[in-house]
């Protein structure tokens, strides 16, 4: 696995900071998540931790909900696919590098 593939899989994020960075609810995110879309990492004190390769995948699945996709076809679609293959479009490292910085001074605001 390349490094940058290897950063993207790394299960770091909470859900608060996947529900800030695609404007979904919890209950949407465990709701794709209990449909087989999504595959969040467990702590060891069991909570949700996700990759960007999931908040990829969910921005995604919006993207598919407004262009009028069902949820069936969604799950087909990616079935169809390898989970590094959902999107056309990744993030690049700059991306990454701004998400980052602006989630620890969104944080440090509240310290």
């Amino acid at each position: 696995m390349k490094a940058k593939e290897f950063r993207r899989s790394m299960a770091v994020f909470p859900i608060g900071t996947v529900m800030e960075l695609t404007d979904l609810t919890a209950r949407q995110i465990r709701y794709y998540e209990a449909q087989g879309l999504i595959h969040p990492k467990r702590s060891d004190t069991n909570r949700r931790l996700y990759s960007l390769n999931d908040v990829d995948r969910l921005l995604e699945i919006m993207d598919l909900i407004e262009d009028g996709l069902t949820l069936a076809g969604i799950q087909k679609r990616f079935s169809q696919t390898k989970p590094t293959e959902s999107s056309d479009m990744g993030m690049t490292d700059q991306d990454v590098r701004r998400i980052l910085r602006d989630e620890l001074e969104m944080q440090s605001r509240f310290n």
